[in-house]
């Protein structure tokens, strides 16, 4: 069976996406203080990389996100392995979602009347490689071809395992995020560029959203969806405007999706977050994303199954209200 972007959307109007995985495998005990962070339980605890998957699904999740992440070549070389076994660790995020997926769905999905999730092939920045909140910041000093090298293998394993789109996510730099589409271009598949944003209007490396917007659209057929994740929650409405402003009356058929952190704040010299104030509740701000244009909706960092769940029946009050 193959998921579609297309259908999903035509059917529920707003997808609703999983939330972050970091999170709740910290709250079933795995040790995420290492440079790879969740790609170290991809390698070690496969299991419990299923079972968030699945969690999420329950939850009312209409795609997901592999654990890849964070597994790169470079950096599961970094920890020991051969080119061949990391290889083979990023190709099984993609197997792992799938058997998640297909167990889900025999058991209680395609009974319910949902659509068959999404497998969404995460493509991380180059600073999650670098593991010290470089995806925050961008300006890396790296060339662009090397850049090409270290996101290419990548994108070319996720998708000959099976993924559905690529999700390339967290992106902090035009340059980066310019690489990484003309790569998935050059692969031929579908993919989804989402931002990391410092404010309500301009990506972390300091240009502006709808500038970004207004030149990746350009020419760029697999393009599928566009948006932001890990982002200040009360940010996003203003940068869903602002995805707006930069794309052209033709070019506002194309899907945003934004999944932001709960809203805590993240020190990447601890590698910890920590409550940053007192804000709306996820699902309020989830249906504020939805009448502001968001056409998906989830989760980054901090979120767990229960803020999916908020997502979820946002976005049912969202559909109800507008259809009165």
């Amino acid at each position: 069976m193959k998921a579609d972007l297309g259908d999903i959307l035509n059917k529920e109007k707003i997808m609703v996406i999983d939330g972050s995985m970091s999170t709740p495998l910290e709250r079933m005990g795995a040790d995420l203080n290492d440079e790879l962070w969740t790609a170290g339980i991809l390698r070690d605890q496969p299991e419990l990389i299923k079972k968030v998957h699945l969690d999420y699904f329950r939850a009312g999740a209409d795609c997901g996100i592999t654990a890849s992440y964070q597994a790169t070549i470079p950096g599961l070389i970094k920890k020991g392995l051969t080119e061949a076994e990391a290889e083979d660790i990023i190709a099984s995020s993609v197997r792992i979602f799938r058997e998640a997926r297909d167990e889900w769905w025999e058991a209680e999905g395609g009974a319910s009347g949902r659509e068959y999730p999404l497998c969404l092939g995460s493509v991380g920045p180059y600073g999650a490689y670098l593991a010290d909140g470089s995806e925050y910041r961008g300006n890396y000093s790296i060339s662009d071809d090397e850049l090409r090298v270290f996101h290419r293998r990548r994108m070319e394993l996720l998708k000959d395992a099976g993924a559905d789109m690529l999700l390339i996510e967290t992106i902090p730099s035009r340059r980066e995020a310019m690489i990484a589409q003309d790569l998935a271009e050059e692969l031929d598949i579908d993919y989804w560029i989402s931002f990391s944003c410092m404010s309500g209007k301009s990506i972390c490396e300091g240009d502006l959203i709808r500038d970004c917007v207004t030149e990746l659209v350009k020419d760029h057929p697999h393009l599928r969806m566009i948006g932001v994740n890990c982002t200040d929650p009360r940010f996003i409405v203003s940068l869903i405007g602002e995805i707006k402003a930069g794309l052209t009356e033709a070019e506002r058929d194309i899907p945003i999706g934004v999944y932001p952190n709960s809203g805590e704040k993240y020190d990447p010299r601890t590698k910890t977050w920590t409550k940053a104030g007192e804000g709306l509740a996820f699902g309020a701000y989830a249906y504020e994303y939805m009448k502001a244009g968001a056409d998906a909706v989830g989760g980054c960092c901090t979120t767990v199954a229960s803020h999916i769940r908020q997502v979820a029946e946002a976005r049912d009050r969202f559909l109800r209200e507008r259809s009165e």
